[in-house]
């Protein structure tokens, strides 16, 4: 009786990487690093619910492509941490005002010094904080030499300004 094959791992036909290796997440790291000061803020994108609910997004850019988004929070007039956009309800959204707080944001930010391993991507998402708030992850090669771009936010971004 011959056994059954097992089924395939997701990922697998690939080389064994190991994961866990400083020289590349201190280069990914490095590379956050150094692009923060480039990253420019773009147009805030500001979406109405059914509810009446409002949530604003506010892309982080690259050289033109997005790197990822940043949650407004229109009742603290702040940015939101990761993970928590904000639904508001009753509010007037500025677009201006609204760029001109998270561009103040973004020239406090800083690189926390970790990486976390995203295997869809083999890529290293490198956070940035913002008065102790993680506001953003920068996406990185494995290798750690190019920032990856999120390129469904870049679509909608042209599609918004458009």
């Amino acid at each position: 009786m011959v056994a059954p094959t097992p089924p395939p791992i997701k990922g697998g036909g690939k080389e064994y990487r190991k994961v866990f290796d400083p020289e590349l997440i201190n280069r990914a790291i490095d590379a956050v690093k150094t692009a923060l000061s480039l990253f420019t803020v773009g147009v805030p994108l500001i979406r109405r619910g059914p509810a009446g609910e409002t949530h604003v997004d506010v892309p982080v850019m690259y050289m033109d492509v997005a790197i990822d988004r940043i949650h407004y929070d229109p009742y603290l007039k702040a940015p939101s941490p990761k993970g928590r956009p904000v639904r508001a309800w009753n509010v007037e959204i500025d677009p201006q005002e609204v760029r001109q707080i998270i561009e103040a944001a973004l020239k406090e930010a800083y690189v926390i010094e970790a990486a976390e391993f995203r295997e869809p991507e083999d890529a290293w998402a490198i956070p940035v904080a913002w008065n102790k708030l993680i506001i953003m992850h920068v996406k990185v090669s494995y290798d750690g030499r190019e920032l990856i771009p999120d390129y469904g936010l870049t679509e909608e971004v042209r599609r918004y300004v458009i």
